[in-house]
């Protein structure tokens, strides 16, 4: 007997009268102890796959952990062509992002944050002995990090300002 959602929504490999079947779908648990610390990693942050390719999970997204220990601040980085989405499961974050870090926000715990593709951002925790910790989701399988040097921004804001005279 067919369920009603199969009957309403056939599967999409069953075209017209010919069936095709494939392997069936499965539910996947990854516990903590096989959540990997082997990731592309950014300087003042500790990052832990759960959902990529490694774990023999075949999906089109990436999933993990991020975490800024407390008083730590990231390197400025970006992710290529990932689109992430996060949710902070504990602590609180400023985020500095844009071309020369002119924006920054705060994201707290049970919030959630967007971050465009290419978009140079940074992570700075500013509490003294809470670290902030976050459920990262990106749009694609593999991690992209691009950690850029320590004073981009400043050698942004210095071409677009030019030198400053001192005195």
């Amino acid at each position: 007997m067919m369920s009603w959602i199969a009957a309403k929504h056939p599967h999409p490999l069953e075209a017209d009268s010919r069936r095709v079947y494939m392997e069936p779908s499965s539910i996947r648990i990854v516990r903590p102890e096989q959540f990997n610390s082997a990731t592309a990693q950014t300087p003042g942050s500790r990052r832990t796959a759960a959902i990529y390719p490694g774990a023999g999970i075949v999906s089109p997204m990436w999933g993990g952990l991020f975490l800024v220990e407390s008083g730590a601040r990231t390197g400025i980085h970006h992710h290529g062509e990932q689109h992430t989405i996060a949710y902070v499961l504990s602590g609180t974050c400023h985020v500095r992002w844009g071309d020369r870090g002119e924006f920054e926000a705060t994201a707290k715990a049970g919030d959630f944050l967007f971050v465009p593709a290419w978009l140079p951002h940074q992570e700075i925790n500013p509490s003294r002995d809470v670290p902030c910790q976050w459920i990262v989701v990106r749009s694609t399988p593999e991690p992209i990090v691009v950690n850029l040097h320590e004073d981009f921004w400043d050698d942004i804001n210095w071409l677009l300002t030019g030198p400053r005279a001192e005195g």
